[in-house]
């Protein structure tokens, strides 16, 4: 089945560049210029991942994809932005991106980014994942200790769904930037430590259960708290 792929980019030039370079590879392509038709788009079809240009008319590349998350979609998405800044950079992650490539790049790369992506979508399967009092729900993103809501942006809803369906795993900084922010070469090991420590206050004061343990010179692994006899 022919996978479809939402672009947003209102630079005719580009936008027609990467709808070419996708359909030669094979993929359904919908170009659309401006985030509005964005969500129009996506109310009306289903699409495998959408790639979408940060500046665009009427609603920021952020705001589209916002609104994707809180949708519930779970589908790959990457921001394309010629701001190369770390706090856009951490704003677009924490939007909901999966991914961040930075004007002007090359087809090729963004083409072997939206491959990873739909390759490690289709490998997980919808569930609901349990540790602890924690339950992770991989569909509607959304994550409850002892069925109360906890609130989680994406990205530390990614990070936690990693730790706890490898828990009592040691879980590498590289390892959690390749799967968690799509790369370990474009983004400082520090964000990692960044957002455990997020984690951390939000599972503490939620009696989750669960613990993250810092492995050090390693990583991290989500321990399950021992129930006193």
């Amino acid at each position: 089945m022919t996978q479809r792929i939402l672009i947003v980019e209102d630079d005719i030039e580009m936008g027609a560049l990467v709808e070419r370079g996708l359909i030669g590879e094979g993929y359904e392509v919908r170009l659309v210029a401006n985030g509005v038709d964005a969500l129009i788009a996506l109310a009306q079809d289903e699409f495998a991942a959408a790639a979408i240009d940060v500046m665009l008319p009427q609603m920021s590349g952020f705001e589209v994809c916002r609104r994707i998350r809180e949708s519930g979609s779970a589908m790959p998405v990457i921001l394309l932005t010629a701001r190369d800044a770390v706090e856009d950079r951490v704003f677009g992650l924490d939007s909901g991106a999966d991914d961040y490539l930075t004007k002007p790049f090359a087809f090729a790369e963004l083409s072997a980014r939206l491959r990873a992506h739909l390759r490690r979508g289709a490998s997980v399967a919808p569930t609901v994942l349990q540790v602890g009092n924690l339950a992770l729900d991989t569909v509607s993103v959304r994550a409850r200790i002892e069925g109360r809501p906890v609130a989680l942006s994406v990205k530390e809803f990614s990070l936690l769904r990693m730790l706890a369906s490898r828990a009592e795993t040691v879980v590498s900084r590289v390892e959690i930037l390749d799967e968690v922010w799509g790369s370990a070469e474009h983004f400082e090991p520090t964000i990692v430590d960044q957002y455990v420590s997020y984690l951390r206050k939000k599972l503490e004061s939620g009696d989750a259960g669960v613990h993250v343990t810092t492995v050090r010179g390693v990583g991290y692994q989500l321990d399950v708290d021992t129930v006193p006899a």
